[in-house]
């Protein structure tokens, strides 16, 4: 400085900061612009073409995604796709990171008394570092969830056989049990077929409980040749199927599951469904999930034992409308203690009722990792991964929709001797959605007032559940869930499953 003015040095010096910082935040709006400036002009033509064919692709994804939510779906759950996105979102980083490291080159001096510009290089290469991070950061995050995504769909979704749709409907068996080393889904204890309308979405929850007895099996299966005369006496129940199966390995032949395949053909020769896939689910990683999703929003009308049944209780779920951790939503649904099995198969069904209506796609999108890792090891399932993105869809659908339910439980079905053919017109009944007249008036109770099993509980069969469905009383609390066992319970009963909760 001399007299208050600028040497020539100093004043190179910020025009040389001034073109350097030009050159990078060019690179950060149009990758490529600073090499067709200041450098290689075949190098900015490259990067800016593959720029400008990137952002007209991710423009028409996004219009696309936006009038066709299928495609949105079909990317996220294909494999194939997400390994090409997780690929050319690490090449994307790394050229936009090479461009902008060139464009600092480019914009340093050249000549012998560069020394004197060293605090203005300092400042740039700083300046580099920054933009460099902001871009190639969410690049590398985008990547890596793409990873994470991918291996859920190859370990999780394995299956290799495809089913279509039976009379227009999917049918979904869903286990629930405790797992262990050489045990997983041993007498699973909530056994629930969710039969979904092949193009409307719409559910039934059909519950089957676990202590079903003197049943026939689907005619022509394996069971049905070890079984002819049906499964019973001797302790026998449904969800002892699959430990019977898994000490007789040899008969089913070609089955990596013979326990699943065992209860798969006791639950359609009791219903008359025919299963398109099965999902098990483990009961002790359950608590994983609900807490990567932030807890779950549950209507507790009674203390909740946690443990008892052989072992101590040692707390309770606090009654209330209340959000809950992983651990309570847990013995929301499996605690029996001063309670019995069909009350518990009543508050299994408005955990689901509640998992799908409280998960959202940003809630989804903000615990991706979180949900991934608790769900590949807490679920188990047939579905081949290419047909995620139709339950996906189809979930979407359902969501918007209300959920009806029949559970095949007292006072409308024996346990120890089912009526097979009432059973099969129950079901009927609540996939048609047809409904006792007296529930169907008592149905007209608007959604802010309380729920009662009146209300709820029509869509059972007709006449076939009109003895239970419409006798109960929403007064009379039974182990957390409206009703008793000798009335029935609503949430086992209803045409709207989320009022009966």
């Amino acid at each position: 400085m001399s007299g208050g003015r600028a040497t020539a040095a100093e004043r190179a010096a910020r025009v040389r900061f001034r073109r350097a910082s030009a050159l990078l935040v060019l690179t950060l709006l149009v990758p490529g612009s600073a090499q067709l400036l200041a450098g290689s002009r075949r190098v900015g033509r490259v990067a800016m073409r593959i720029w400008l064919a990137l952002v007209g692709l991710a423009v028409a994804a996004l219009l696309l995604s936006v009038v066709h939510h299928a495609f949105v779906i079909g990317v996220a759950t294909s494999p194939d796709a997400l390994l090409l996105i997780r690929l050319a979102l690490i090449a994307v980083a790394l050229g936009w990171a090479w461009l902008f490291f060139d464009a600092w080159r480019l914009g340093q001096p050249r000549t012998a008394g560069a020394a004197l510009l060293l605090p203005h290089r300092r400042m740039v290469l700083g300046i580099n570092v920054v933009l460099a991070l902001l871009v190639a950061v969410p690049l590398l995050f985008g990547s890596h969830l793409a990873s994470v995504q991918r291996g859920l769909m190859v370990s999780m979704f394995s299956g290799t056989k495809v089913t279509g749709a039976h009379d227009g409907r999917f049918n979904i068996l869903l286990l629930g049990g405790d797992s262990g080393a050489g045990r997983w889904g041993l007498r699973p204890d909530s056994i629930t077929i969710a039969s979904i309308d092949a193009t409307t979405g719409k559910t039934v929850l059909v519950g089957l409980p676990r202590n079903m007895s003197n049943f026939h099996f689907k005619a022509g299966s394996v069971m049905a040749e070890q079984f002819p005369d049906g499964w019973g006496g001797d302790g026998r129940y449904l969800n002892g199927l699959s430990t019977w199966a898994a000490d007789h390995k040899a008969l089913f032949k070609g089955y990596q599951r013979p326990g699943v395949e065992a209860t798969i053909e006791g639950v359609e020769g009791i219903t008359g469904l025919e299963i398109n896939y099965w999902a098990m689910v483990n009961l002790h990683g359950f608590h994983e999930l609900v807490d990567a999703v932030g807890g779950v929003t549950l209507n507790v009308r009674q203390p909740i034992p946690v443990g008892g049944l052989g072992s101590n209780v040692t707390g309770y779920v606090k009654p209330g409308i209340r959000k809950l951790t992983g651990h309570e939503v847990l013995w929301f649904a499996r605690a029996r203690d001063s309670s019995d099995d069909y009350s518990r198969m009543a508050r299994q069904k408005c955990v689901m009722s509640a998992m799908l209506s409280q998960l959202s796609p940003q809630t989804v999108l903000t615990h991706f990792s979180q949900i991934a890792d608790a769900s590949s090891s807490m679920v188990s399932t047939s579905i081949p991964a290419s047909e995620v993105d139709t339950f996906l869809g189809l979930a979407l659908k359902a969501k918007k929709q209300k959920i009806a339910t029949v559970s095949l439980v007292p006072p409308a079905i024996v346990t120890s001797n089912p009526d097979e053919k009432k059973i099969r017109r129950m079901i009927a009944a609540a996939i048609a959605g047809k409904r006792t007249k007296a529930s169907a008036k008592k149905s007209s109770t608007p959604a802010t007032a309380v729920p009662s099993a009146d209300s709820s509980a029509g869509s059972s069969a007709g006449s076939d559940s009109s003895s239970s469905s419409d006798s109960s009383d929403s007064s009379v609390v039974t182990g957390g869930s409206i009703g008793s066992l000798k009335t029935g319970y609503a949430a086992n009963q209803s045409d709207d499953l989320a009022a009966s909760c």
